[in-house]
């Protein structure tokens, strides 16, 4: 039952009143304190008899106090709440796994194309995913949610009624010839009689699988629907995508193609956290358009809720999925603490895809979806996108649906490979855009730009840039028939490709125990404690509590019970000196006197006639999870036993440890069943010294130990726990510290150390057995640890784990000395491998409001420290360490004319007026929205700067300026006779963001690569520059972009040689064969020009 709540504010006024009343008794008990003092050491049992009146006065104190409480007037919405610390693992005991729902209907296998059969988005992709899923009877074992029509109502939530009724006068027309014709008009689109109808069907389906989550009838699902949803933008078709089937929702996208339509719903709304991974290739991937690169972070109130990930190089594989997820999709979803998760799940960057190119092994999908099921209190909706490799769709979906029913995830095939380069380049920018909005972004360390001049620079200096390549030309007709770019892909590659995904599929191990945990504990083990200290903390009721509520939350009967036997000599010995097990096999029969005498020559170690037994015991209990586990009989293992084991060394007992438990098992597993990849994670709060001992020159056993360390003053205290210990010769790199240097680590620094160095490190690893040293002293409310990581926060770590080893995991009880504490965090580590929705631990919500805690920063600093020296070793790792540029961030104002555009929060049409754009603080600005000739920009309607008077759907832009003086400097003859848009810096020899000086021709890249041309104009005093990827014009010292007849030619040589064309003249003033205009380009006078033509300007401006 829960604590009655309090309010810390009143809590602390009623200690402040509790103090000053003890002390205003004090005084009268002073002389009998001195003499108490006086006479030495006094028992504890005297003192009470000593100060009656002090212990009187303290208790109506209190009671004071309480009442205080009860009257209190402050205003409740003034108040911060603390409640039962136990509270949302008491709330989960009823919680049982639910059901995966599934929806889909057969009818939508109808929308095709008529006149293209070879068009990627046909129905044997929606076909052979249902056929893959019976073949592995996965239907059979979900929730059915009947498919329905999506009411008009429901689609005009996010799109137009143009949109709406011109799409729905298409229903049943069987003319293809107009039904072609209008396909063309959109990008990538084919319009069936059918479609009208497929689409509604999609959309309802969505809708109720979403509800079915939302109301509890369903835990997750999953919807096979056709056609897909997310590219559909509000006013238009696009994409293959008719209805953007996603509502209600916070979106992860893997697609391989951006979702513009989902990014532009909810881009300035901070209820949806959008999170796209896709194929960009800086711009010349489709859909071709800025707003897909990583600095499109949102805007206004949704500013830092838009990620994009973009993918710059094909050949993407599993590897790079990963380190996406647990350096930034990971950590963000656990800050952002979601209620619903929606996965807009595209297998197009499978192997094999001819779209995507990516390499992603279809059961990886299965390691992606993993760590997201205990989010959002488990609430996932999974809805099938893109995919056109019809083997690898069909499996990813599959196993995709595996996972969502609480299958372990199946073992990867082949090893996982370290990120690429231009992964890592991409990982790190959308960490610099986004860290200014989220905490847990702040892993990397930072530099000064000053930094970079320097010849011996640290080549862990991570540079921001962007690079925009762009597509082809817009056109008004698109393509209908033979788009298909299966051919472009040569046969040798469709190949190998076919025959890896034909080797993975035989060999990737689907097969299951029936049996999801099995569960070791003898009562037996609870004779050995303390006989002369029965308040000692490692206490027999430890257990007994542990076991007792499993029987309260109706766990025993869903496992699997072992029955306990006692390790034999050999198997101790895998882990211990035969003399240490003789020594302990000696305590037998020893009386009390003796028993005292012996443990006082170790460190923290009571010993008990009955010891030896249940030290053999626990041991032995931990070995029989493990047969039972490698033999295929269960899945994962919960071992409740005691004495514990991880601080005992190989020839004595330690720190209440008599025999190492997971030391002998790891053994015992690698000597019986070859195993050659064990991982032992160790989340006691206390540094396992005698673990790391017994491996610390072994490479089979990974050990990870994330522990208390206070800077080696923390039990059991010297260096061996710090994060600079690697292990020895072939050893070296398989003992991974993460030492605490403070106290008062939670959820959310346990979190991050998971993510950014656990996991990496252990997927790098693949291990065949994952074992936890599993004491539950790091918890709330534990007397020694100090730490405040909760039991769901426990449950959340487990079900990481369990996606490594095929989900052969054994976790095994350590330390832990608060019996509540240890009871629901080892329950919540038993629902989790049952399947059992525990929910999502809160991460310190409160807490991230305010600023960074002590223990926070001290976490982030150790874990600098633990990658710094474990990169040497983890290729994983390897991209972590770098630094990002301190002092500029992207801000809210972040391509203010991308967002004009794109967005379509201005009033648009389509002619060759040219677009707006706002202007910088510093010589460069973000760049203009989807990449097209400088002929045929979208026309902008401008709105005076006035916010009262502006409509909801308008936002606004700064029109570039007409005139500037310094533009006086510029002379026709002076123009290049050919501009080269691709030329590097001169200084970085960069192509990112490059500018042309127009007083020298001088290359140098922008503000946010080197800043080179800024340094270069503010040297020679030079004014004018033009970027050479879009042909904008900058003044430094106006500080406004410009537009003027003036800079024609340099714009035109720019468009010839980007675009082999000339650039359209659209002034209103005539186009003069010498180049020479006024600076007024509305200016009908030509004496001004003619001044210019004649020379006689030049003096003047001189």
């Amino acid at each position: 039952m829960s604590s009655p709540i309090v309010t810390r504010r009143g809590a602390q006024q009623a200690k402040i009143q509790t103090r000053a009343m003890a002390m205003k008794s004090s005084s009268n008990s002073t002389a009998t304190a001195a003499s108490s003092s006086s006479s030495g050491a006094i028992k504890s049992s005297s003192v009470g008899a000593e100060l009656p009146k002090r212990s009187e006065t303290l208790l109506e104190a209190k009671r004071r106090a309480r009442n205080m409480l009860k009257n209190q007037g402050n205003p409740p919405a003034m108040q911060e709440t603390v409640t039962d610390i136990f509270q949302t693992a008491v709330k989960s005991r009823p919680l049982v796994r639910g059901e995966t729902a599934l929806v889909y209907h057969q009818s939508m296998e109808q929308h095709c194309c008529r006149w293209d059969p070879k068009h990627l988005e046909c129905p044997d992709r929606f076909n052979r995913v249902l056929d893959r899923c019976n073949e592995l009877k996965l239907l059979d074992r979900c929730l059915p949610v009947s498919a329905r029509l999506a009411t008009k109502q429901e689609i005009l939530r996010l799109h137009t009624a143009q949109h709406f009724e011109l799409l729905e006068q298409t229903s049943e027309v069987c003319d293809d010839q107009s039904m072609e014709e209008l396909s063309s008009r959109f990008d990538s689109i084919y319009i069936h009689p059918s479609t009208f109808q497929c689409s509604l069907l999609a959309s309802g389906s969505t809708i109720d699988l979403v509800d079915s989550i939302i109301t509890g009838k369903a835990q997750n699902g999953m919807a096979i629907i056709r056609p897909p949803g997310h590219h559909a933008m509000k006013a238009e078709f696009n994409g293959y995508c008719f209805f953007n089937n996603l509502e209600r929702i916070l979106i992860l996208d893997y697609d391989v193609h951006h979702g513009q339509g989902t990014q532009r719903f909810f881009y300035n709304d901070p209820r949806v956290l959008y999170f796209s991974i896709h194929r960009f290739e800086h711009g010349a991937f489709w859909p071709h358009l800025q707003e897909s690169d990583y600095h499109a972070i949102g805007e206004g109130p949704g500013l830092g809720f838009n990620f994009n990930v973009p993918l710059n190089e094909t050949g993407m594989g599993d590897g790079d999925y990963m380190a996406i997820f647990q350096q930034l999709l990971l950590p963000v979803a656990m800050e952002y603490q979601p209620e619903l998760i929606i996965v807009s799940a595209g297998y197009d960057a499978a192997l094999g895809c001819p779209e995507g190119e990516m390499q992603v092994t279809p059961a990886f999908y299965a390691h992606l979806l993993n760590p997201l099921l205990r989010l959002a209190d488990s609430r996932v909706a999974v809805v099938l996108e893109g995919g056109y490799c019809l083997e690898s769709l069909a499996e990813g979906a599959a196993l995709t649906m595996r996972t969502l029913l609480g299958d372990p995830c199946p073992v990867l095939v082949e090893p996982l490979l370290p990120p690429k380069r231009s992964m890592s380049k991409s990982i790190l920018n959308c960490i610099f855009a986004h860290r200014p909005y989220w905490r847990c972004l702040q892993l990397q360390g930072t530099y000064d730009p000053s930094e970079l001049k320097t010849k011996d620079r640290n080549r862990d200096l991570h540079i921001v840039e962007r690079a925009w390549v762009g597509g082809p030309p817009p056109v008004t007709v698109y393509p209908t028939r033979d788009t298909s770019v299966q051919h472009l892909i040569p046969v040798a590659v469709v190949a190998d490709n076919t025959a890896r995904l034909h080797r993975l599929r035989l060999e990737t191990i689907l097969t299951v125990p029936a049996v999801r945990v099995c569960y070791a504990y003898n009562p037996e083990m609870m004779e050995h404690r303390n006989l002369d200290d029965l308040g000692h903390p490692e206490q027999p009721k430890r257990i007994q509590f542990i076991h007792k509520m499993h029987e309260d939350y109706q766990l025993l009967g869903r496992m699997k019970q072992l029955s306990a036997r006692a390790a034999t000599t050999d198997e101790i010995c895998l882990a211990h000196s035969r003399s240490h097990v003789n020594t302990m096999r000696r305590v037998l029969g020893r009386d009390k006197e003796d028993l005292q005498a012996q443990a006082a020559t170790y460190n923290s170690v009571y010993l008990h006639p009955a010891t030896f037994g249940c030290a053999t015991l626990a041991a032995g209990s931990v070995l029989q999870a493990v047969d039972s586990v490698l033999r295929g009989e269960s899945r994962s293992a919960i071992c409740n036993v005691r004495p514990p084991g991880h601080h005992a060394e190989p020839d004595q007992p330690h720190g209440f440890c008599i025999f190492n438990n997971v030391a002998i098992a790891a053994q015992y597993a690698i000597r019986e069943f070859g195993l050659k990849r064990v991982l032992i994670l160790d989340w006691d709060v206390h540094h396992g010294n005698g673990t790391q001992h017994i491996f610390e020159s072994n490479p089979k056993v990974l050990y990870i130990s994330v522990h208390r360390y206070e800077n080696g003053t923390f039990f059991p205290k010297g260096p061996d726990g710090n994060y600079d210990v690697v292990g020895k010769h072939a050893g070296a790199g398989f003992n991974v510290n993460i030492p605490w240097n403070k106290k008062g680590m939670g959820d959310l620094e346990y979190a991050l150390a998971f993510q950014q160095i656990v996991m990496p490190i252990a997927y790098e690893f693949q291990p065949e057995l994952v074992l936890v040293s599993a004491g539950f002293d790091a918890a709330i409310g534990d007397p020694l640890g100090g730490c405040k990581v909760s039991p769901e926060g426990y449950g959340l770590f487990t079900h990481w784990l369990s996606a490594l080893a095929g989900g052969r995991i054994v976790v095994c009880l350590e330390g832990g000395y608060n019996v509540n504490s240890i009871s629901y965090a080892m329950t919540m580590c038993t629902k989790t491998l049952l399947g059992d929705p525990v929910p999502t631990p809160q991460l310190g919500v409160v807490a991230l409001t305010r600023p960074p805690t002590t223990a926070f920063q001290s976490c982030l600093e150790t874990l600098q420290c633990c990658v710094e020296v474990q990169r040497q070793y983890w290729k994983s790792l390897e991209f972590v360490g770098y630094r990002l540029p301190h002092g500029y961030q992207i801000g809210e104002n972040n391509n203010e004319d991308f967002l004009a555009a794109s967005l379509l929060k201005l009033n648009i049409s389509s002619d060759d007026a040219q677009g707006a754009a706002g202007g910088p603080t510093d010589g460069d600005q973000a760049d203009p929205g989807q990449e097209r000739p400088s002929d045929s920009k979208p026309k902008v309607k401008v709105k005076p700067p006035n916010h009262s008077t502006a409509a909801p759907e308008e936002m606004f832009a700064i029109p570039p300026s007409k005139t500037c003086p310094h533009m006086r400097m510029l002379r026709p003859e002076l123009v290049p006779q050919s501009i080269n848009t691709r030329a590097p810096c001169g200084e970085c020899i960069s192509r990112s963001e490059n500018w042309m000086c127009l007083s020298c021709h001088y290359i140098g890249c922008g503000r946010y690569v080197g800043r080179h041309m800024q340094r270069h104009c503010e040297a020679l005093e030079h004014t004018l520059v033009m970027r050479l990827q879009d042909h904008a014009v900058w003044c430094y010292v106006c500080g406004v972009y410009l537009d003027n007849p003036r800079l024609f030619e340099y714009k035109n040589r720019a468009h010839q040689d980007k675009y082999g064309r000339p650039l359209a003249w659209r002034y209103p003033c005539a186009k003069r064969a010498d180049g020479c205009y006024p600076l007024d380009p509305e200016s009908d006078s030509e004496e001004e020009a003619d001044h210019i033509a004649n020379g006689s300007y030049l003096q003047e401006a001189q």
